[in-house]
């Protein structure tokens, strides 16, 4: 069984040794099998690794293709080939669009003197000590009142802690989902989810949706084709549209989840970006997962996740939490919740509030015309690129040029939906490096036939 890992791994090698190469696609699972002597099945085995790993990307009708890399130093990326991108090399330090995670200026200054109290060692020495699923009094209130809207204040004994939000979705899913169940979710979902369905043996549904979000009647029509265990959605800043769910919409989603009795797991890891606003768990709290952390209030060094539940349901998430691994650290508790009480989030939050406004403007200065979904509060944007490109060979163009950025094929549930879009993180380069990336960019796009209808 290990052996298709062994040679997913020497695959791995050749990718990060660059003797494959961003957008260079892979031979066929039956021809990878008969070079290697192994059988089609393991050849698929060690496909999928691959893709579970983020290494390499698959279309249905395409092929798999080795997705974007770090430029070499003094090297050149393929687009197709024999076709090497024009101008490839000239940019200056590789700029990363995929990473996302929001710093500002002076971050570590403002959380340096919170932490200071917690190196005394009698605070050490408790701080160091175990915690459990369901952590301690003081972090449940602090992760209650930083969680609450206007409309929204979720009980302390309705928290549960992970070690990070994806630990949350994953201790959600697994206390909710039996292997083999089916979770639906968005059509372009956030990619981790599929990462971890595939580890807990789950089915992920896709369910249409329209310009104002999951249309309740597909999550009903999919709920009578064979019933879901649970639902899985991100009504505020879909990654990786930036769509927020209008709250007629949300009302329709809610009444649709309470009719199924249809367990929700709602993720809100972004909506500190913007004003407090309506929340799925406001209208479905009894069947609502919130699910929430600090890698982007904060820093994604030292962080935690937080889960809202119904207060019945807060054992059985506490057991996947022990049982998966997933805990959150005693230390990393304490930090959130003196950052919290300090003020430390909220002035952090309104920096980076600010710093995704600038963002925002540079992302409308540098691709206008281009057809591009994002929100003035976002962190990331979702292009749909002019034809001919496609995703993948975009992406192996900005690469060449020293631009990491995510295909879009990347957040697609279906195998046949394969938009030729990528993502573009604002959040974790430099903004000088942003607008340079994202100039040279636009000159990419238009070099292949597609046009800007702006100045």
């Amino acid at each position: 069984m290990g052996d298709y890992r062994r040679i997913a791994d020497r695959i791995a090698d050749d990718i990060a040794a660059g003797r494959l190469t961003p957008g260079q696609r892979l031979p066929p699972q039956r021809v990878f099998a008969r070079r290697r002597g192994i059988a089609p099945s393991t050849a698929g085995r060690v496909y999928g690794e691959l893709v579970r790993r983020g290494l390499v990307v698959g279309e249905v009708g395409r092929g798999t293709f080795v997705r974007a890399t770090p430029v070499r130093a003094g090297g050149q990326a393929l687009v197709e080939a024999g076709e090497a991108v024009e101008g490839a090399g000239e940019a200056a330090a590789p700029v990363n669009l995929e990473l996302n995670y929001p710093s500002v200026p002076g971050q570590p200054e403002l959380l340096a003197p919170v932490l200071a109290p917690l190196l005394r060692p009698d605070v050490l020495a408790e701080a160091l000590a175990p915690a459990p699923a369901t952590g301690t009094p003081q972090a449940r209130a602090a992760a209650a009142a930083l969680l609450a809207t206007p409309d929204w204040r979720p009980g302390p004994e309705r928290l549960v802690f992970t070690g990070n939000a994806r630990q949350a979705i994953a201790a959600a899913l697994a206390s909710l989902v039996r292997p083999g169940g089916r979770v639906g979710v968005e059509q372009l979902t956030y990619p981790l989810v599929k990462e971890i369905a595939g580890r807990l043996g789950l089915t992920l549904v896709p369910l249409a949706g329209d310009a104002a979000g999951l249309l309740p009647e597909a999550v009903a029509a999919a709920h009578r084709s064979a019933p879901l265990s649970a639902l899985y959605v991100q009504p505020t800043l879909h990654n990786p549209t930036s769509h927020t769910t209008p709250r007629p919409r949300l009302l329709q989603l809610a009444q649709a989840v309470r009719d199924l009795e249809l367990p929700v797991v709602e993720d809100r890891i972004w909506s500190f970006l913007q004003e407090p606003g309506d929340a799925l768990a406001v209208h479905a709290p009894a069947l609502t997962h919130v699910v929430d952390g600090l890698s982007k209030r904060v820093a994604p060094g030292l962080t935690a996740g937080f889960l809202v539940v119904p207060p019945h349901r807060v054992p059985a998430v506490a057991d996947a939490v022990r049982s998966g691994g997933w805990s959150a650290g005693r230390f990393a508790l304490e930090a959130a919740v003196r950052w919290a009480q300090e003020g430390t989030v909220a002035r952090l939050v309104a920096d980076k509030r600010a710093q995704a406004a600038r963002r925002q403007r540079i992302l409308a200065e540098e691709l206008s015309g281009f057809a591009v979904r994002s929100a003035p509060a976002s962190c990331f944007a979702w292009w749909e690129l002019p034809a001919p490109w496609r995703a993948d060979t975009f992406t192996a163009a900005a690469a060449a040029h020293g631009i990491a950025v995510t295909p879009g094929p990347a957040f697609a549930v279906s195998p046949g939906h394969t938009p030729d879009a990528v993502r573009l993180g604002l959040a974790s380069a430099a903004e000088p490096d942003l607008r340079r990336a994202l100039r040279t960019l636009a000159r990419l796009a238009a070099q292949r036939g597609g046009h800007r209808t702006g100045p």
